[in-house]
């Protein structure tokens, strides 16, 4: 173990195979030789110290990394090896004992073990999602559930005479990420898509539609009936466009511009999108 203190770095053998734990030691300082560099060190061996011949390996690779190693902590062993290899016989190990962090890695390691496949990969949390929209589609239901447009929205009970009544606001669903075909979005109140809608895939809205891309699916704004209802779209090139109980002729789209629909004199008008202001 490798850990860094106020005087310096201390490498800490703890009982396991000291070829492998001073192996990894060194490989953590040829990770970041300059970080380390000029360092003074010290070697902590909680259990019986190495043979001097593989000690002095790795005293000679640590002093090749530019780290002064200067003393050891240890036994009556480890002094003999310092006096053996010319350091300082520091004494026993410093608290916290060393055994505190082995113990701390045990816990980390038995934590791990709890988690469920699921918890510890994302592909399998996302395999899974992926299989019940496959389930719902085979079953002909949507990927989410579609609000019953054909009646209005009950309304709410009227609150006593004491408590201020205020107006019911629609409410707006936001959707982030490309719509591909077969996914489909509905909403009592206004949907917002910052993203593009495919071909295949379905829009549909009590109020207004906003689509910051391109809309090539379907799009009904207006579905209970609201003829002020509006589709915005920065590329406007649907496959099916409806207001309330009116339906775009295909001659009446054309895109390739930031454009707004609306319905004029009982039919579905398309425009330049700065228009939306004059007629709000």
């Amino acid at each position: 173990m490798l850990r860094g203190t106020k005087t310096g770095l201390e490498f800490v053998f703890a009982g396991e195979g000291f070829a492998e734990a001073s192996a990894d030691v060194v490989r953590r300082l040829e990770d970041r030789p300059e970080f380390y560099r000029g360092s003074r060190g010290t070697a902590i061996f909680v259990a019986e110290p190495p043979e001097s011949d593989a000690f002095a390996e790795f005293a000679d690779a640590v002093s090749g990394l530019g780290v002064d190693l200067f003393g050891i902590y240890g036994d009556e062993r480890a002094e003999r090896l310092a006096q053996e290899r010319g350091l300082q016989y520091l004494g026993v190990p410093p608290v916290p004992p060393v055994t505190s962090f082995e113990r701390k890695r045990a816990a980390r390691a038995a934590a791990e073990v709890a988690l469920t496949d699921g918890a510890r990969s994302l592909d399998a949390d996302f395999a899974g999602a992926r299989a019940d929209i496959a389930r719902r589609r085979a079953r002909g239901e949507p990927s989410v559930p579609r609000p019953n447009f054909a009646q209005p929205v009950a309304a709410a009970p009227s609150p006593p005479a004491a408590v201020a009544s205020l107006p019911a606001e629609p409410s707006t669903l936001y959707h982030r990420g490309t719509l591909r075909g077969g996914q489909a979005l509905q909403q009592l109140g206004n949907i917002v898509v910052i993203g593009d809608v495919n071909p295949g895939a379905e829009l549909t809205a009590s109020g207004d539609i906003l689509v910051f891309g391109a809309l090539r699916g379907t799009a009904h704004a207006g579905a209970q009936g609201d003829t002020t209802a509006r589709v915005f779209a920065l590329e406007l090139a649907p496959t099916q466009l409806r207001i309330a109980t009116l339906i775009a002729a295909d001659a009446e789209l054309h895109a390739r511009e930031p454009e707004v629909a609306y319905v004029e004199s009982d039919r579905i008008a398309i425009g330049p999108a700065q228009r939306a202001g004059a007629r709000a």
